[in-house]
């Protein structure tokens, strides 16, 4: 590596996918859109960007960068409107680049249209393909774009049916946001994977992916916009509409686990506290004599809250985390080993020497970070490490808008629980069960996807589609 090389600095885990949000009816349109995509700046740091509306025009500004970086006050005070819609992206589908940044804006027969989706279209390809065949030209690799493809093709007469003809035809995970001239869309398919959530701010109408975006701009959290819904918002009011077929739900249960922000409410609940009960759940099924309980933070910090209360052992912030690092990181001496984990997180010799630790954390993807991890606490003196995980062994990736390791990448899929702890230098492992997770989960655990865990997917592959998402090696 050259001197002063950037190398990238990323956690071994799942990244998600995007962030959406949307406002219909106030004068601050774009600003509280800033807002909103800042509060949901953790579903996306690749790009971002905002599209407002004053009835007849279009205003937008995309960048590639964070919220805060990309939306100088010029830049907000050219989008004009009391509409608007924003997005976050960390790409699932589609190269990271600034013409696959969101939302993508149109104009066509029936005027401007602007789209940000969050969630991934497993039939995206094909659909694709048929649309060029008709002479459809696409600006981006995303698959977002086929569905505004599939809505300048729809031979509706009216917009909204346009809208939910080509969302009938589209497979897999969106929670979307639509902006026209005069109405906003938002709309979540009829499995539900990826969260949606309806507020009201005076006599202003939001959307958010979730419910945290809505506490920053001092708005009031109305409800879930429903599996299968979609709703309209113009000068009338709000309207629901429920247009797809129904079928179970399936919505991601990673949210809960890891994605959502812990003072969102995701599915109607609140995510800190699930994520606590999932500590607890933890602590009954794989206790172990310990003089202390430390988090990987951030993430693992209230399932280990959980962990400590279940398993009356004291809690501790043994690793400490660096906020202030970003994706990258410049080593300043091409002589200087690579930083890896130790960039972001620090063992404190003070909290863990002569101590049996369980650090607990919320999954492992690779193994390689937890192995890091585990290591730098035996540097700092502890006695004995168990590695607690709040969350099932990950076997199979996720095609519903996570952006996930192929299968062969993820070492829950071809390595057993005894390997596995051998390999991160635990002095004993244990995963929480699958049925202790769906215990611990609110509601009933039926209602959730979590085909990463099992490899059963709610929605049947096609040949077509196992080609285009590379399941070639699924039996």
């Amino acid at each position: 590596m050259s001197k002063n090389a950037p190398i990238l600095i990323t956690p071994d885990k799942f990244h998600d996918e995007c962030a959406v949000f949307g406002v219909y009816g106030h004068k601050e349109a774009a600003n509280l859109t800033y807002l909103g995509l800042y509060a949901l700046q953790h579903r996306g740091q690749e790009s971002s960007g905002i599209v407002s509306g004053d009835g007849t025009q279009f205003y937008s500004e995309k960048a590639m960068g964070l919220v805060a970086d990309i939306f100088t006050k010029d830049r907000l005070r050219r989008l004009l409107g009391r509409s608007a819609i924003g997005h976050n992206r960390y790409s699932t589908a589609g190269t990271s680049d600034l013409k696959n940044a969101q939302p993508l804006v149109v104009n066509f027969a029936f005027g401007n249209l602007a789209l940000a989706h969050n969630g991934n279209l497993i039939n995206a390809q094909m659909l694709r393909n048929e649309l060029e065949a008709y002479g459809s030209i696409f600006q981006s690799t995303t698959d977002s774009e086929v569905i505004i493809h599939l809505i300048a093709h729809s031979r509706e007469g009216v917009l909204l049916d346009r809208v939910v003809d080509a969302l009938n035809q589209v497979r897999g995970a969106f929670s979307i946001t639509i902006l026209t001239d005069q109405a906003l869309i938002a709309a979540r398919d009829p499995y539900g994977f990826r969260p949606l959530s309806l507020g009201k701010l005076k006599d202003a109408w939001v959307v958010a992916s979730e419910t945290c975006a809505f506490d920053l701009i001092g708005a009031e959290t109305v409800r879930d916009i429903e599996p299968g819904e979609l709703i309209l918002v113009d000068e009338r009011g709000l309207q629901s509409f429920r247009p797809f077929p129904r079928v179970m739900p399936a919505m991601c249960i990673f949210e809960h686990i890891y994605f959502a922000r812990p003072d969102s409410r995701i599915y109607g609940h609140n995510v800190y506290a699930t994520r606590k009960a999932l500590g607890r759940q933890l602590a009954k099924e794989a206790y172990v004599p310990a003089d202390i309980v430390i988090p990987v933070p951030d993430s693992g910090v209230p399932a280990a809250l959980g962990y400590a209360e279940g398993a009356n052992i004291p809690f501790e912030h043994g690793l400490i985390r660096n906020h202030y690092v970003g994706r990258t990181f410049i080593e300043p001496e091409q002589r200087i080993r690579h930083f890896g984990v130790k960039v972001k997180l620090n063992a404190v010799r003070e909290v863990l020497e002569g101590k049996r630790v369980v650090v607990v954390d919320d999954s492992i993807v690779r193994g390689t970070t937890s192995r890091k991890i585990v290591k730098m606490i035996r540097q700092a003196g502890a006695k004995e490490v168990h590695l607690r995980i709040s969350s099932p062994p990950i076997i199979s990736p996720c095609f519903y808008g996570i952006d996930t390791p192929t299968k062969k990448e993820l070492i829950g899929s071809s390595h057993r629980i005894e390997e596995i702890r051998k390999y991160v230098t635990a002095d004993t492992l244990a995963y929480l069960s699958l049925e202790g997770m769906l215990a611990a989960a609110p509601g009933s655990g039926e209602r959730y996807c979590n085909a990463c865990f099992t490899e059963n997917y709610p929605i049947p592959f096609t040949k077509a589609e196992e080609l285009q998402l590379g399941l070639f090696d699924r039996p």
